[in-house]
């Protein structure tokens, strides 16, 4: 019998807490660099993105209790608030290195379907 590309637990935690695929690779690289102080302009260089969006995923990461930040200068550092958040991460980062398109393909289906709610509730309905 075959298993599912992604467990249903890793594919639930994707489309509830990750919001694209720039917010996972940086999610992904601060575990891999464990210890390692980033800031906006470090995280820009390394996943080829502006310093405006690094600063936005670094706070949004900071906000889903993945990193704890640092003032002055501002930094950030990959420390999940809980070991079960930690576990979680590694399961992801396991089943995106062995499942790369098929992660990807969820995280943008999940986006395109949000986009797509928010022009629906723009629609004017003929029976209104």
């Amino acid at each position: 019998m075959n298993r599912p590309a992604i467990p249903e637990d890793i594919r639930r935690f994707i489309l509830t807490s990750v919001p694209s695929v720039p917010f996972l690779e940086a999610l992904l690289l601060l575990r891999n660099e464990t210890g390692q102080p980033w800031d906006a302009r470090q995280l820009a260089l390394r996943l080829y993105i502006s310093e405006k969006i690094a600063s936005e995923l670094l706070a949004e990461l900071h906000s889903a209790g993945f990193l704890q930040a640092e003032a002055s200068p501002l930094v950030y550092q990959y420390q999940p608030h809980s070991t079960d958040l930690a576990d979680m991460v590694s399961q992801v980062a396991e089943t995106y290195a062995r499942n790369i398109v098929e992660v990807t393909h969820l995280i943008h289906s999940n986006v395109s379907k949000q986009a797509q709610q928010f022009a629906d509730a723009f629609k004017w309905r003929k029976d209104l």
